[in-house]
């Protein structure tokens, strides 16, 4: 490499000699000696210029150099960019001192100017052009669309000193990053360095988590678009940002290139000049014959990036390599250019990969647990592989920390420690819902099977719900229903009934069943009156809610889904489209989805066909109000044995969210009291749980003899 960088600057030595030799009869025998030269003018230098035939090269070089290697940087820098001989040359002097200072003095004494140190746009043609005629016609290599400039390899520079001068007075600044190439310098260039970063791994394509056609074709493709000099452009689309990444890696080692990542998240939040920026990346990875990544894509698919975005893809077009673009969304053909982009997606893990990472993380910190818990975790959770890790590593942390606080003075000995599966399920969890717990509220579920008093063919109902969702890979995989569905795989469950009959409670029930996240969200504060603000925020909710693994408890749903009516008017329209934009989300979640409803009759057929679960909660009758005062009270509570439970279920027709307010004020009174909750502090917090409601209230039917 270094034997053609020298074979370079023999050749400019031989321009300058020849040029030197020359410059003796322009400007005189004494011009070298002169200290000043250039600093001033006398009239033997005008007459000199008046005899100069405008436009005459200084010193009309006719001198044929030698042919660079064809194995150089400077042979490839001319075919990748198509450069003329003419224009390499100027690279060449531009290039020259860079490596040695004495060019400065030399070019210097050439434009007998002592402070002009550096090649002028008009030295480089007194250098390298033999007539007025051959001169005018290299002016064109300067102009904005010739290879120099366009692609950013030169820099035209004015000297601060001039306003305005005119072009030949123009320095020539090779680019820095030019100037690292031709000189190997190893390292990225500064200038990309907050947004971009080599990687050189040694991970192998065929241990990631992805379908074995990816793993075949991506190789494939890339080796013969590098063999052939073509143009390939893939997109990466889905929301597993590290095994899109590890793929890329991967991709980069087999073809074995190093792969260059570029943060467009990071470059949009920079205040660099995009256009000059994007023109030093792609010339970065074709100077380092690297497999290019632009991650964020998404950042650029919004109104205030659309210039950028279509900046990039016209750059693209232009771009004689492989790029990988990556994104969350799906990907969708630019306006301007057809890049011909080949869309990969990568979906989630499905149940065996996840199952199957799961073991092995287990297994990585001495753990077995059951296949049926190996299943539950493999099904519920929809995680990534890394999410998958993390989470183990977590629950490996947090037993440790358990054992810690149960003996403190004991140090630490993992074989010792308990890492049960409610570790597990716990870290599972943490792995998502953190955007959703923004637009909804989390609920802790406390309540287990045994809280709640409903019917049985109610509480079997209930029941169904958390079967269909413990074996979905079992009857949608195994059992093949998934080719029969392209939607509704999720379950889409409506709780109807009276205020305080147990809708909430129930969804609680499933939750600490199942050991998923419960997040409720309030649709009458969701609904907006203003067109199309409804469905945004419902769009919020899903795409948050997309892959957090929860349960969605959407209250009051007789906000939204009344009775739908015949369209009379715009709005009448517009909150059908409401209702059909819900069921739609609905419908494209995996997870759960519970809405609460108190009016059943307000919703119509069309709705309730598309609802896998209607739960009927019913107004509890005199027995079942007995069993839920039986099970409201905690076990530590002091119940005076004089209370009369039957008498309480029998003489007030309450809901059980009432009965539980009930309880728990009496509670409260006994405890100001000093005393065990007896009758009368029921029948007091029963007296005010009925003012509350509204209902009329007569001393007899509260007077109670007690015992």
């Amino acid at each position: 490499m270094f034997d053609d960088l020298l074979l370079a600057l023999q050749r400019i030595d031989q321009l300058l000699e020849n040029a030197i030799t020359q410059a003796q009869f322009v400007y005189g025998t004494e011009a070298a000696t002169d200290p000043y030269r250039g600093l001033y003018i006398n009239q033997k230098d005008i007459k000199q210029l008046l005899n100069r035939q405008p436009g005459m090269p200084l010193f009309r070089s006719e001198l044929e150099l030698q042919s660079i290697s064809s194995n150089s940087r400077f042979a490839w820098l001319q075919q990748a960019f198509e450069l003329s001989a003419f224009e390499l040359d100027i690279i060449l002097i531009a290039l020259a001192p860079e490596i040695d200072l004495k060019y400065e003095r030399l070019y210097a004494y050439l434009q007998d100017d002592v402070t002009r140190k550096r090649p002028t746009l008009d030295l480089a043609l007194n250098l390298l052009c033999p007539s007025p005629a051959a001169k005018l016609a290299r002016y064109n290599s300067f102009s904005a669309d010739a290879p120099l400039l366009r692609h950013g390899l030169l820099h035209l520079l004015t000297d601060s000193r001039q306003l305005q001068p005119p072009q030949l007075s123009h320095y020539l600044k090779l680019d820095a990053q030019v100037v690292r190439f031709l000189l190997a310098q190893r390292g990225l260039d500064e200038r990309l360095a907050s947004f971009c970063w080599f990687l050189t791994t040694t991970a192998p394509l065929n241990n990631l988590p992805i379908a074995e056609s990816i793993q075949q074709s991506l190789p494939l493709l890339v080796n013969l678009a590098r063999n052939t000099n073509q143009s390939l452009y893939f997109y990466f689309s889905g929301s597993q940002k590290t095994l899109k990444r590890r793929t890329a890696e991967a991709l980069a080692t087999k073809a074995g290139i190093t792969l260059l990542i570029a943060d467009l998240v990071l470059a949009s939040a920079e205040k660099i000049n995009w256009q000059s920026t994007i023109k030093l990346l792609l010339r970065e990875a074709r100077f380092q014959n690297a497999l290019l990544y632009l991650e964020g894509v998404d950042t650029l698919r919004t109104q205030e990036q659309y210039s950028s975005s279509q900046y990039l893809f016209d750059q693209l077009a232009e771009y004689p390599g492989v790029v990988i673009l990556s994104g969350v969304q799906s990907w969708f053909p630019s306006e301007h250019q057809p890049l011909g982009v080949i869309n990969v997606t990568f979906t989630l893990p499905d149940f065996t990969q996840r199952r199957r990472h799961w073991q092995q993380k287990l297994a990585a910190v001495g753990m077995q647990i059951t296949d049926d818990d190996l299943d539950a975790l493999a099904e519920r959770f929809r995680l990534t592989i890394d999410q998958i890790t993390d989470a183990v590593i977590t629950a490996f942390n947090q037993a440790l920390w358990d054992m810690t606080t149960q003996i403190p003075q004991k140090f630490p000995d993992e074989k010792s420690m308990q890492l049960t599966t409610d570790h597990l399920f716990a870290a599972a969890r943490s792995q998502s819902g953190h955007q959703l717990a923004a637009l909804a509220k989390k609920i802790e579920p406390k309540y287990i099977w045994d809280d709640i008093v409903l019917l049985p063919d109610q509480l079997e109902q209930l029941q169904d719900i958390c079967n269909q969702a413990k074996y979905q890979h079992l009857v949608y995989e195994k059992w093949g229903f998934a080719s029969k569905l392209s939607l509704g795989k999720g379950l889409n469950v409506l709780f109807s009934g009276l205020p305080g009959t147990g809708k909430t409670m129930a969804a609680e029930i499933i939750a600490n069943d199942l050991q998923l996240d419960l997040y409720k969200i309030d649709l009458s504060q969701v609904v907006s009156k203003y067109i199309g603000e409804t469905e945004k925020n419902l769009e919020r909710i899903f795409t948050a809610a997309e892959n957090t693994n929860a349960i969605l408890l959407f209250d009051e749903a007789d906000a939204i889904f009344g009775k739908r009516s015949e369209v009379k008017d715009a709005h009448d329209r517009y909150a059908n489209l409401e209702v059909a934009y819900l069921l739609q989300k609905m419908e494209e979640y995996q997870g759960i989805t519970i809405l609460t409803t108190n009016l059943r009759q307000n919703l119509d057929d069309a709705f309730t066909r598309r609802i896998r679960f209607i739960v009927e909660f019913p107004f509890p009758e005199e027995e079942y109000r007995l069993q839920i005062w039986q099970r409201i009270f905690p076990q530590e509570i002091p119940l005076s044995q004089e209370v009369d439970l039957s008498l309480l279920a029998r003489k007030f027709k309450l809901a059980g969210g009432n009965i539980r307010n009930i309880a728990l004020a009496a509670a409260f009174l006994a405890a100001q009291q000093e005393q065990s909750v007896r009758m009368s502090h029921l029948l007091k917090a029963t007296k005010r749980e009925f003012q509350k409601m509204g209902r009329l209230v007569s001393e007899e039917e509260f007077w109670y003899q007690e015992t």
